[in-house]
């Protein structure tokens, strides 16, 4: 019986010519604008990419040109493959090469596929989207294998253990007394909250569950903060944004986890780390670090085999 662990997620450009491809493909996504006629999204797309592209380009450029997102899911998926024999691992994007088709096509003879979104909190914009990918790539390649699909996995005890883990190496040997703990999560539009997305109840339970594991640890910031980044355009946002939590710490010191990512990319390697560390900077901070998602750590790599396969 062949078994594929199949990771899931948004993607980003490996290269700077897939830029253009990443933002049109992305804006074009009804899960993400939420404009069902598919002509007008398409427009609507073609003019936001046009508006966005040559900023686009410039803040990749700063991080080398592309995103590192495909290259470090290959490295977890070839750490999973190495320590097991039953399952090929592999990996398909959204919005940049590898495609879910494409993908999906070399393994067009396995039986099972266990696909688990690389997103720990539920939303139409990241697991959903993912999953309609998904869905179309099996019926253009009319897919006879079963299809297992994960939920989403904040509440994991495993998962979190290799959060606090994370935390606790990064500020090893640092007075945290008077240091603010900021869970930065994806912001999303109020309308999509509205419109009945889980997403803002299960971010804000995962920092219930941290806050007390935090808590039982003997580590004790002097606040924890959940605040919400990339923001875009001019509508109402989830609240509050990262500008306005790192304007409220009195202390001047500041350590972020992202907590909607578990794939280092664009938006903490650039927007935490460079673009809020210019913010924080400006505000006279004294300490200011991100601390990093979890890639392809050891810790990371036996909780997707434990939770994938058991």
């Amino acid at each position: 019986m062949k078994k594929l662990i199949l990771l899931l997620n948004m993607g980003g450009p490996s290269k700077p010519e897939e830029i253009e491809i990443f933002l049109k493909n992305m804006f074009n996504d009804p899960c993400i604008l939420g404009i069902k006629n598919k002509i007008l999204r398409k427009f609507v797309a073609m003019m936001i990419t046009k508006g966005r592209l040559k900023t686009a380009q410039q803040n990749y450029a700063k991080i080398g040109g592309k995103s590192p997102i495909c290259e470090l899911t290959q490295a977890l998926c070839d750490k999973i493959s190495s320590l097991q024999d039953e399952y090929a691992v592999d990996f398909a994007m959204n919005y940049t090469p590898p495609f879910t088709k494409d993908v999906l096509a070399k393994y067009q003879n396995f039986d099972e596929v266990i696909v688990l979104p690389l997103y720990p909190h539920h939303s139409v914009t990241t697991v959903v989207s993912s999953l309609n990918d998904l869905e179309k790539a099996c019926k253009k390649l009319n897919f006879k294998g079963e299809i297992r699909v994960l939920k989403p996995f904040y509440d994991e005890q495993s998962y979190n253990e290799l959060i606090i883990k994370s935390i606790k190496d990064k500020i090893s040997g640092v007075d945290i007394s008077d240091m603010s703990l900021i869970f930065s999560a994806h912001s999303l539009p109020q309308k999509i909250i509205d419109s009945g997305d889980i997403y803002e109840v299960h971010v804000k339970e995962h920092v219930k569950i941290l806050s007390k594991m935090l808590s039982d640890e003997g580590l004790k910031f002097k606040e924890i903060k959940l605040a919400y980044q990339s923001r875009l355009g001019p509508v109402k946002w989830l609240e509050p944004s990262l500008n306005e939590a790192l304007k409220a710490c009195e202390s001047k010191k500041a350590l972020i986890y992202p907590i909607s990512f578990c794939i280092d990319n664009s938006e903490t390697i650039f927007e935490l780390v460079i673009e809020y560390k210019r913010v924080a900077d400006e505000l006279g901070f004294s300490f200011y670090d991100v601390v990093e998602c979890p890639n392809f750590s050891d810790e990371f790599v036996n909780f997707i085999l434990r939770y994938a396969v058991e």
